[in-house]
C-alpha cells in the first residue's frame, strides 16, 4: 500500500532527516523488507546491513536490524561505516537473502537513505521494490524469540577482491602519482591506504569523515569537486580520483586540475578493457549518455544496448545476459565480472591501471579519445520549477517536428523518446569539425519532484554552452 512519507524510487527511499526520514518511518521500510524476505526469499540466509558517514546512519542502521531479527532474521550488521559496493559484494558473497544500505548517496548533508540490495549483490529490480512498496505500513509477523545480530566487518573480502581486479603491481611500478578525495563520506582512506602500502605516491583530502560534508554535496561533479583538481594541479599529479559519499560513484580530474566528466571515465575505461583485455560481453549505456561509447564500441565489434536512466537498467541486463560494463551519465559504472553494482572504488583503481598500463596522464588519455572518435563535449542544468511548468515543457517538447528550429537555431533531425524527449540537430558547427559529435539534447522531467533535467552532448563547449541556454529559456517558457 502506498505510504505518504516513504516512496522507493529506483535505487532506495530517500528523505531529510528529522522531517521524513525519521526512526519510525525508518522502521517502517525495515518491516516492508523483512515482510518481503518472509513472502519471498529465506529468512534463515539473513539480511546483511551497512550504514554510510551521515548523521544517524549508525543508530538508523542497528533500528532496521532490530525490527529484521524481531521478524527472526538474522542480521549481520556492519562494524564500521561501510561502502555500498562492500555491502553489495558482502550480500552476495555470504549467501544472504539480501541488503540493506543505510546512505543516500550525493544528496547534501541533510538527508538519508535505505537502499534495498537484493541477493544478487546488487539493487533490487523495480519488481522487488514494487513488492516491498505494497507491504509498507502492514502489520508483520513478530517470531517468538527474536534472531540474533551479530556484527560483520565487511570490507576485508571486497578489498581482496578489488585489489585482484585491478592490477596494482603495474600501478606500484609506474612511478605515477594520483590525488585521491572521499568528500567526506565512506569511501575514507580505502584508496589512501592502498596506495600507501603498495608505494605508490599520492596526497588525499577530504578523507576524514564529516556529515555536514563543509562546503560541497558529496557528489563527484563541479563544483563540488574543484578542491580535488586544485590538489592535483598544486601536487603534480597525473589524475585526481574522487568517490561519492557511499562510494558507488566515481569522479575524476585530470593534471591540470579540470573536471574529467563521468561519460570521459567511462569512455577511457572502455577503451582501455576493450583494447587491452579483451573480456566478452555487450556494453550498455543509458539514454543521457555520451554517444563517444558508441563509436569506440563500434570500432572494437562490440554491442551496445542503450536503455533508460537509472543504474537499475545496466543491473537488470547483466542478470539476464553478458555483458563486459554498462554505466549512467552520473558516475556510476559496473563491471559484471565484479558485481551488477556501481563500484566508484573499483573504477578509481581501474583508472589508476590505465594510467599506468598506458603510460600517459588522464588528460593524454582524455586527448587521445578525442583525437581518434572526434571531439565530444557534455552538459547538464537542473531547472527547479513547478510542476505545471515542467510539464507544459515536455508537452510543447513532444510536438515539435522535424525541421523546427527552437534550440540554437538548429534544425531537428529527428526525435527519440526512450526516456524523456531527445532531439539530434543539424549543427552547422559540425561540417568544420573532423569527425564530430553528434549534436543532441534531451529534455527530462524527475516523476517525484519540481525538476527538469537537460542534458546535452555536441563537438564543442561552446555550442554545448548555447544549447543549454537555449533549451533554459524553451523550458521556461521565455
Amino acid at each position: 500500500m502506498p505510504h505518504p512519507q516513504i516512496k522507493f524510487g529506483t535505487d532506495g527511499w530517500r528523505g531529510l532527516i528529522a522531517d521524513d526520514f525519521t526512526f519510525s518511518n525508518v522502521r517502517i521500510a525495515a518491516e516492508a523488507v523483512a515482510t518481503y524476505i518472509h513472502a519471498k526469499a529465506d529468512p534463515a540466509k539473513g539480511l546483511c546491513i551497512g550504514y554510510d558517514s551521515r548523521f544517524g546512519s549508525k543508530a538508523f542502521a542497528r533500528a532496521c536490524a532490530e525490527v529484521a531479527a524481531a521478524t527472526g532474521i538474522p542480521v549481520l550488521l556492519a562494524n564500521d561505516i561501510t561502502p555500498t559496493p562492500a555491502l553489495s559484494f558482502g550480500v552476495r558473497e555470504r549467501g544472504a537473502a539480501g541488503g540493506i544500505m543505510i546512505t543516500s548517496s550525493h544528496n547534501p548533508a541533510q538527508w538519508n537513505g535505505v537502499k534495498y540490495k537484493a541477493w544478487y549483490g546488487g539493487s533490487g529490480k523495480p519488481s522487488i521494490i514494487a513488492e516491498i512498496e505494497s507491504y509498507l505500513g502492514q502489520p508483520v509477523a513478530r517470531a517468538a524469540q527474536p534472531a540474533a545480530i551479530l556484527e560483520a566487518d565487511f570490507l576485508p573480502t571486497y578489498l581482496k577482491a578489488i585489489e585482484s581486479f585491478a592490477n596494482l603491481d603495474l600501478i606500484a611500478k609506474s612511478g605515477r602519482k594520483f590525488a585521491i578525495d572521499s568528500m567526506y563520506g565512506a569511501g575514507r582512506t580505502i584508496i589512501a591506504d592502498i596506495f600507501t602500502r603498495i608505494g605508490v605516491a599520492h596526497v588525499q583530502i577530504r578523507g576524514n569523515i564529516d556529515p555536514l560534508f563543509p562546503g560541497i554535496n558529496p557528489e563527484p561533479i563541479e563544483p563540488h569537486i574543484r578542491a580535488l583538481g586544485e590538489a592535483a594541479a598544486a601536487n603534480g599529479c597525473d589524475a585526481g580520483l574522487c568517490t561519492d559519499g557511499d562510494a558507488d560513484r566515481i569522479g575524476a580530474t585530470d593534471e591540470h586540475g579540470e573536471f574529467v566528466d563521468p561519460h570521459k571515465i567511462f569512455s577511457v575505461l572502455l577503451s582501455w578493457v576493450l583494447k587491452r583485455k579483451g573480456w566478452p560481453g555487450a556494453v550498455t549505456r543509458a539514454f543521457n549518455t555520451t554517444k563517444l561509447l558508441d563509436r569506440i564500441c563500434a570500432k572494437h565489434g562490440r554491442e551496445l544496448i542503450e536503455h533508460g536512466i537509472g543504474f537499475k537498467y545496466v543491473c537488470d541486463l547483466m542478470l539476464e545476459r553478458e555483458i563486459l560494463m554498462g554505466g549512467e551519465e552520473s558516475g556510476g559504472i559496473g563491471f559484471q565480472r565484479h558485481l551488477p553494482e556501481r563500484d566508484g572504488l573499483l573504477n578509481a583503481l581501474l583508472l589508476a591501471n590505465v594510467i599506468a598500463e598506458e603510460n600517459k596522464t588522464l588528460g593524454q588519455l582524455v586527448a587521445d579519445l578525442q583525437a581518434e572518435y572526434g571531439e565530444h563535449q557534455y552538459g547538464r542544468i537542473d531547472l527547479h520549477i513547478s510542476d505545471e511548468v515542467k510539464n507544459g515543457a515536455i508537452a510543447r517538447a513532444r510536438a515539435l517536428k522535424t525541421g523546427d528550429t527552437v534550440f540554437a537555431g538548429m534544425p531537428i533531425l529527428r526525435q527519440e523518446n526512450l526516456d524523456g524527449v531527445k532531439f539530434f540537430l543539424d549543427n552547422p558547427e559540425a561540417a568544420s569539425k573532423p569527425n564530430a559529435a553528434e549534436t543532441w539534447l534531451l529534455l527530462r522531467a524527475s516523476g517525484t519532484e519540481p525538476l527538469l533535467r537537460i542534458y546535452t552532448e555536441s563537438c564543442s563547449k561552446e555550442s554545448v554552452a548555447k544549447l543549454l541556454e537555449s533549451a533554459r529559456r524553451f523550458a521556461q517558457g521565455d
